[in-house]
């Protein structure tokens, strides 16, 4: 669907705009898009997406939305008008509300006149292991099921496609047809530390096994040298595409 450096999300999980835009500065030209999740947004609101775009960045809006269908529908759209690229909810709110913010994403991209973002669903969070699903939320299904069964939830709801754990990737290439989209946190190049990710590939494993976007953070954030750690995954990655 996409290749090269567009396949690359970093994930600006950061508490100062200034840093983030810094970031945004010193990557936009080597990576695709940049991720604003919860902490940068409650700290500083739409401005922060307004600016990276502003500076020729990209942005996949990670606020995973899960409430009743009308308020998803209301702030999706609010998502589209910031001229995001991709936002997503959280598959757990079910058919009608994910039916309510795709529908919602359409008509307001429609009326803007601009490119209609990509929705995808939240299925299982990386940092979730099947015995904490279990033990925890009392989900009964095995963890794959319960990424299939989300998963074409989503696509029966419209949605573009999901927001899955790479590990999860090659299941849902089998069980789900047509056209869709999977963007994979837990990627962590060779060598890198887990962090709080238990479910995670490396780069190359996750694009082998059929994933569509790449979202990177710590990795990169917390290297010396951030522009040669994003070079170093990127060749990584091209490696992949080579053998492929």
């Amino acid at each position: 669907m996409v290749n090269g450096k567009d396949r690359l999300i970093i994930a600006l999980d950061i508490d100062s705009d200034r840093e983030a835009l810094a970031i945004v500065d010193q990557l936009k030209d080597l990576v695709g898009m940049f991720k604003v999740g919860h902490q940068l947004f409650t700290a500083y609101g739409p401005a922060i997406v307004r600016n990276i775009i502003q500076r020729g960045g990209r942005v996949f809006l990670d606020l995973k939305y899960h409430d009743i269908p009308h308020t998803v529908a209301r702030a999706s759209a609010e998502a589209v008008k910031l001229g995001v690229s991709i936002l997503n909810v959280h598959a757990l709110g079910g058919f009608d509300m994910m039916k309510a913010a795709s529908e919602s994403v359409s008509e307001t991209a429609e009326k803007q006149g601009i490119p209609s973002p990509l929705i995808l669903a939240v299925t299982v969070l990386t940092s979730m292991d099947e015995r904490s699903m279990k033990k925890e939320l009392k989900i009964a299904r095995s963890l794959p099921r319960q990424v299939a069964h989300l998963a074409r939830l989503a696509q029966r709801a419209g949605l573009h496609g999901v927001v899955a754990s790479p590990q999860e990737i090659r299941m849902l290439r089998r069980n789900i047809r047509g056209t869709f989209v999977i963007l994979t946190p837990g990627v962590r190049p060779a060598g890198a530390a887990l962090d709080d990710q238990k479910r995670i590939m490396t780069p190359a494993e996750a694009l082998k096994t059929g994933a569509d976007y790449l979202v990177i953070g710590r990795p990169v954030l917390k290297a010396v040298n951030r522009e040669q750690a994003v070079k170093n995954i990127l060749e990584e990655m091209e490696q992949h595409s080579k053998r492929s």
